[in-house]
């Protein structure tokens, strides 16, 4: 795999994917006292967004196999950061919010520490120097008679 990232103005910067097939391209900038304007994220947000990625694409997979009627997948993702240079992340909470009809919440946990421990490369490195912790929540998306419209 390969990528390039190229110097614009300031802190902005843009990254290239090279030969990992996709070949797209993000804008990514530094904070203002350090010449950022804000024109797109930080380059440690995007390894955190990279890990919600890595993560909610296995879920999701695993999910599917075992035939679970996912409707969404939603990861939200806090982060602490260590004080000092370098400021490595020290702990990342991956919260699933997985919407579905009948989902089985023992085959979502299940798909989430699969993820965790065994498929998931960016959340696996990321804990070198991170704590990483888990949790979610169900929403099922049946319509209820109650709720369905009348005839």
């Amino acid at each position: 795999m390969k990528a390039r990232v190229k110097w614009l103005e300031g802190a902005a910067m843009v990254g290239m994917a090279g030969d990992a097939g996709s070949e797209h391209a993000v804008v990514m900038d530094g904070p203002p006292q350090y010449g950022g304007r804000n024109l797109g994220p930080r380059p440690m947000e995007l390894l955190l967004i990279g890990m919600g990625g890595c993560t909610q694409f296995d879920v999701m997979q695993i999910l599917r196999k075992a035939r679970q009627q996912v409707s969404d997948c939603v990861v939200e993702l806090t982060a602490e950061r260590a004080e000092r240079d370098p400021k490595v992340f020290t702990r990342i909470h991956a919260h699933f919010i997985v919407s579905g009809q009948g989902l089985d919440p023992k085959r979502v946990e299940r798909a989430i520490a699969l993820s965790a421990e065994k498929y998931c490369s960016a959340s696996i490195m990321l804990g070198a120097t991170a704590e990483i912790t888990h949790d979610f929540e169900l929403r099922d998306t049946a319509v209820s008679v109650a709720d369905a419209p009348p005839r």
